[in-house]
């Protein structure tokens, strides 16, 4: 599976994401992600990027209801990853059209991603 998912203290989602990441393991994901989101109140997420070919070519990425619903309660999102994979990243996750703060770094620069997380 490409996705592994943990959660870490303070609210912090953890995903390391690698190889081709499939539309079915994605909404999986958010299907058991938004229930520990409405629990919790609140929750920061991070995505690393290890390995990662993109994303599955098929239809039905446009599905944005697991964001309708649990924006609001997303504090901020980051995402690790290889310099070429910016772009697309920040299209995927509709970035500057959510209310969520999402900033994308480089491979190396896990710290900073959390460091930026934990920031007010």
């Amino acid at each position: 599976m490409p996705i592994e998912f943990k959660l870490e203290s303070d609210n912090l989602a953890l995903f390391h994401i690698s190889g081709e990441l499939a539309e079915k393991e994605f909404y999986q994901i958010q299907s058991e992600l938004g229930p520990i989101i409405h629990k919790l109140g609140y929750i920061k997420i991070l995505i690393i990027l290890k390995d990662f070919t993109g994303w599955e070519s098929t239809e039905g990425w446009e599905d944005t209801s697991f964001s309708d619903r649990n924006d609001k309660l997303i504090n901020k999102m980051a995402i690790v990853g290889d310099e070429k994979w910016r772009d697309l990243a920040t299209l995927f996750t509709l970035k500057g059209l959510r209310p969520v703060p999402i900033e994308y770094f480089n491979a190396n620069d896990e710290a900073q991603a959390r460091q930026w997380l934990d920031n007010k």
